[in-house]
């Protein structure tokens, strides 16, 4: 469980780092993107491996219903999480799209996998999408929604979110965890 831990709290401490030490992010330049990245690919590392090798209590397992509302949750982050916020009109008005979808699928998550381990990776990462969404929201009170563009781009991006889920529920289920039933 160290590494799951770890790469949750990697992932917090770099996606936190330009607004806990603005000075020293602006300092590093562009140099400090690089770092960043590089700590959020060992982030995600330490956390695939840390959560395979994770063994904890067991609350809750699959549920035929819980798969089916986990799909939806997930389709519904994936079309959030795309392009379709700025580019067509659903969304337009939403300020964290990104970081809502990605709650969302932190939640959708939850409720499949009801066991410990499950709860340091998808509840840590579900509490730093919130914390991320007050934290940009104190700093920067005042926003402007941009134009809505065209209700077809959310058609293109809805088809595209529905393909995107196959392939992830196929490579899912390639790795053991089968998400389709």
């Amino acid at each position: 469980m160290f590494l799951l831990i770890l790469g949750v709290l990697l992932w917090v401490a770099a996606h936190f780092f330009k607004r806990a030490a603005p000075d020293l992010r602006a300092s590093l330049g562009e140099k400090g993107k690089g770092m960043v990245a590089l700590a959020l690919f060992v982030s995600v590392v330490l956390m695939v491996f840390g959560y395979r090798m994770a063994d904890g209590a067991v609350f809750w397992g699959r549920h035929p219903a819980t798969v089916g509302i986990n799909n939806l949750l997930v389709l519904v982050a994936i079309y959030m999480m795309s392009p379709a916020p700025k580019k067509g009109k659903l969304l337009a008005g939403m300020r964290h799209p990104m970081l809502t979808g990605f709650a969302l699928w932190a939640v959708a998550h939850l409720l499949v996998n009801g066991d410990m381990p499950s709860f340091i990776l998808f509840g840590g990462l579900l509490v730093w999408a919130i914390a991320e969404i007050v934290v940009i929201n104190r700093a920067e009170p005042d926003w402007t929604p941009p134009v809505p563009g065209p209700i077809s781009k959310d058609f293109i991006f809805i088809g595209a979110s529905i393909v995107l889920l196959l392939v992830i529920g196929y490579i899912h289920g390639l790795l053991g965890y089968p998400v389709f039933g």
